[in-house]
């Protein structure tokens, strides 16, 4: 067997892997969902679940595609052109990346990274309590 035909083989093993994780991860979301629903009986919050789980899947499913890709681009397809695709095929998937990623957190990426606790609630400070004043007896 030929080394290029090799590689090209295992880039076609590592979409099916993409391919797969996303669709057992799909139904196994959907079947969640149907879960949630059933005993919690909120389908609002089953929602919220499901499309949390279905993002996450995504994301997961569209990182091992990326190394397909990679792999295809530097080892098997080394042309301009396929150099070329695959930086349009990055660009689009950090932009779904991005979006899935707002979408899981609910918040923008930079806002994570100050906090790693969730905002208090109105009125309430994170702070330490005042010291004692020193006259008070």
């Amino acid at each position: 067997m030929e080394y290029d035909s090799l590689m090209a083989d295992v880039v076609h093993v590592v979409e099916a892997v993409g391919v797969v994780l996303m669709v057992l991860g799909g139904l196994v979301s959907v079947g969640g969902y149907a879960v949630g629903v059933a005993r919690r009986r909120d389908p609002v919050g089953a929602y919220d679940d499901l499309r949390r789980r279905l993002a996450r899947v995504i994301l997961l499913g569209l990182e091992v595609l990326l190394l397909a890709d990679i792999i295809r681009t530097i080892v098997v397809d080394q042309t301009v052109e396929s150099v070329l695709v695959l930086g349009v095929v990055v660009v689009i998937r950090i932009v779904l990346s991005f979006s899935l990623q707002v979408e899981i957190e609910g918040t923008w990426p930079w806002r994570l990274r100050g906090s790693t606790a969730p905002a208090p609630a109105a009125g309430v400070t994170d702070g330490p309590a005042a010291p004692p004043r020193s006259g008070s007896r």
